[in-house]
């Protein structure tokens, strides 16, 4: 498997899944985009990271929770690139909120978690796509989330966003198709990243962890490292006439633990 003479965006690509995928695809001879919105230094050093074993990436700063921040990020990238071959959707957002507690939640939480995990996306998808139908087989693989296949996660209104990306996936390889464009959506379960451990401090971080390892099949809570090769199948030539499919990277989670009876 190789990357070699393609160009991918990558939303969020500073950190966690994002940043692990663009190190991955450069390492594979792909050229790739580092996307953040607030911090430069963490974006460096995944470049730099990126650099020791591939083309040099681009640095693109751009608030893709915005129409003007979408645009600014394929633009800049066209300029640079002139061609794109793939697209990873993979920036998010949440608010933690007990699904049993209504009022946790309001109107703004809502709109601000639906605009920049399902909204950006299509508008990020909107304006990529002439230059992805450009090029034969193209793949446009959104980061989405168990969260969106059971309604589980960090809030409802994280939940929903999901489930939402999930149908456009759906509704998106239908009728990007006929343009040799395939997407595809990754779903992972709770993943041990930096963003997890920032938000819910060392000790529920830990808890979490342990938690997540005794409620799933394989016992194992992912890193982000574990996440990457199914994104990669999807970006990559291997996945060619894969399109429309909702992968759950979860350990077996959602299959739940095998009955004991004894």
């Amino acid at each position: 498997m190789n990357f070699d003479g393609k160009f991918a965006v990558i939303t969020g690509s500073s950190n966690g899944i994002g940043a692990e995928a663009a190190k991955k695809i450069t390492s594979l001879g792909g050229r790739v985009t580092i996307n953040y919105s607030k911090s430069k230094e963490l974006a460096e050093e995944v470049a730099h990271e990126c650099s020791s074993v591939g083309i040099t990436p681009l640095l693109i700063k751009a608030d893709v929770a915005t129409d003007d921040g979408c645009k600014y990020l394929i633009d800049s990238a066209m300029k640079e690139f002139k061609s794109l071959n793939i697209l990873i959707n993979n920036a998010g957002r949440t608010k933690f909120a007990s699904h049993s507690d209504l009022d946790a939640l309001n109107r703004v939480d809502f709109e601000n978690i639906l605009g920049l995990n399902l909204i950006s996306n299509y508008e990020l998808v909107k304006i990529a796509r002439p230059y992805l139908a450009n090029n034969n087989r193209s793949s446009i693989v959104n980061i989405s989330s168990v969260a969106g296949l059971k309604g589980l996660g960090s809030s409802i209104a994280y939940a929903s966003s999901k489930g939402a990306l999930n149908s456009m996936t759906l509704a998106l390889s239908r009728s990007l198709g006929p343009d040799g464009i395939r997407v595809n959506a990754v779903c992972p379960g709770f993943v041990a990243t930096d963003w997890w451990k920032n938000r819910l401090g060392d000790d529920k971080f830990k808890k979490t962890i342990k938690t997540y390892e005794q409620t799933n099949p394989l016992g194992e809570a992912p890193t982000a490292e574990d996440i990457v090769g199914s994104i990669i199948f999807f970006a990559s030539d291997l996945s060619n006439h894969v399109t429309g499919q909702l992968l759950a990277v979860d350990g077996g989670l959602l299959n739940g633990m095998p009955i004991k009876l004894d």
